[in-house]
């Protein structure tokens, strides 16, 4: 029996995952372990496997579609099956209720209900199946045929709903409908002038519909309050110096007298231990994990029936991708030394850029951070990520007129912050407390390494 590939469920509770590009031609020998396509989810890109080996005998769905969650994506042969067991197990399937073009119509109604109305253009490339071989004999009733007929419908490109896959008056009126919803959002209005039509429609990417349906969300929802502060940054500046020119001296000398030892089991004899220079935003990272340690009760999440006290602290991180914003998230940061924390977070920022984050790097997270600081950005207010609740905003460090303890005036270096926090869960007193702490984490940077 052929064994059909199916959408697999890569982020809980998604209804649908959009088939980015197949990797595999049809006729193509596979083994189990083989990556055939790769699937976008509203977080990454991933890889799917085959599941079982044979020959890649027909793909079901199109680069560009979206498909329902455990719906077919292509028909694998084992070794001695015939093409004619393919259209017994698609009769089957149809029979079932489960054709392939059914399974396309409810991904794209999955997605129109996860990404909102302006997905509309995206609605009638996933209800369009892949087309049938020429060769193939096209089941459809007389009334489907003549209302085809008068459309200028191919049966071709269609995939029955009626019995055994036959093609019945249902399906050109839905197949009219898509073509009359593309050439609405693709062509200019009728009478719209040329600045009006000057500009094209991108359809969103799973990845945008979610940011947009989840801090509208939280905007709605959670009772958002702020509050500012600033730090001095000269103490931690110096001390984030004297580590990098560390790291430097060790690399080079690892690399001068062609030793392992200043990074054993690490790194083969006669090669440099890996570049590592640690960055504000480390530092920012581990002084609120010591801030949260210090503070229980703001390592919380909110829920309807009680208050999830969390017993380590895990933070998500915001990373700009060219998709948009993805949260990485951090385990354990409270415990973890410096060093480790950076290289993690390198590694995690690059596969976020590159869309390859797995499911369990990007979700959960207790707490957030947002560092806009190296783009001279001064000061701003995140959005709280449901169901965090709290997301630090961090500025740049600027040098900055600065009244010193002694009265006098001076210069100094100053970094700005917001909290924005989730009133529900936290109060503005325990909000304030959290803030001093961070604060005296930044202005005494040694302290959190200890």
């Amino acid at each position: 029996m052929p064994t059909l590939i199916r959408m697999p469920e890569i982020s809980a509770n998604a209804a649908a995952a959009q088939l980015v590009e197949w990797l595999v031609e049809e006729g193509a020998t596979v083994a189990a372990d083989d990556v055939v396509a790769s699937i976008e989810t509203d977080k990454a890109v991933v890889d799917l496997n085959a599941g079982t080996a044979g020959t890649l005998a027909r793909r079901l769905a199109r680069a560009g579609d979206q498909v329902a969650v455990g719906a077919p994506l292509a028909v694998v042969l084992a070794q001695g099956e015939s093409a004619e067991a393919i259209e017994a197990l698609l009769s089957q399937q149809a029979g079932n209720g489960k054709a392939v073009a059914a399974s396309a119509a409810a991904a794209a109604s999955a997605s129109a209900s996860t990404t909102g109305p302006a997905s509309t253009s995206a609605m009638p490339q996933a209800a369009a199946p892949a087309a049938r071989p020429a060769s193939e004999r096209y089941f459809a009733s007389p009334l489907a045929r003549k209302l085809a007929r008068q459309a200028g419908i191919p049966l071709e490109e269609l995939q029955g709903s009626g019995p055994a896959g036959r093609v019945v008056k249902r399906d050109i009126e839905r197949a009219q409908a898509a073509r009359a919803a593309v050439a609405q959002a693709t062509a200019p209005a009728a009478g719209e002038t040329a600045a009006e039509a000057a500009f094209e429609r991108i359809p969103h990417t799973p990845m945008r519909a979610t940011i947009a349906r989840r801090l509208t969300e939280s905007k709605q929802h959670i009772p958002h309050f702020y509050l500012r502060g600033k730090c001095r940054m000269e103490a931690l500046q110096a001390l984030r110096e004297q580590l990098n020119h560390a790291e430097r001296s060790g690399r080079e000398g690892a690399h001068a007298y062609g030793s392992s030892h200043a990074d054993p089991g690490r790194h083969a004899a006669g090669e440099a231990p890996a570049k590592r220079r640690f960055s504000v935003n480390d530092f920012v990272i581990k002084a609120a994990a010591c801030a949260l340690r210090d503070l229980p009760e703001m390592n919380v999440i909110w829920t309807d029936s009680a208050m999830q006290r969390y017993r380590q602290v895990d933070i998500a991180v915001a990373v700009a991708t060219p998709g948009g914003l993805i949260t990485p998230v951090l385990h354990a940061v409270e415990a973890m030394p410096l060093s480790r924390l950076n290289a993690t977070m390198a590694e995690l920022a690059a596969r976020a850029r590159e869309s390859r984050l797995l499911p369990h790097e990007y979700q959960g997270g207790t707490f957030a951070i947002s560092n806009l600081g190296m783009y001279g950005v001064t000061e701003f207010a995140a959005i709280i990520n449901p169901p965090q609740s709290a997301i630090l905003a961090v500025g740049a460090s600027n040098r900055v007129p600065v009244v010193e303890a002694d009265g006098q005036l001076g210069a100094g270096v100053v970094m700005e912050y917001t909290l924005s926090v989730d009133h529900r869960a936290i109060d503005g007193a325990l909000a304030a407390r959290w803030l001093a702490r961070f604060q005296r984490y930044m202005e005494h940077p040694a302290t959190m390494l200890v």
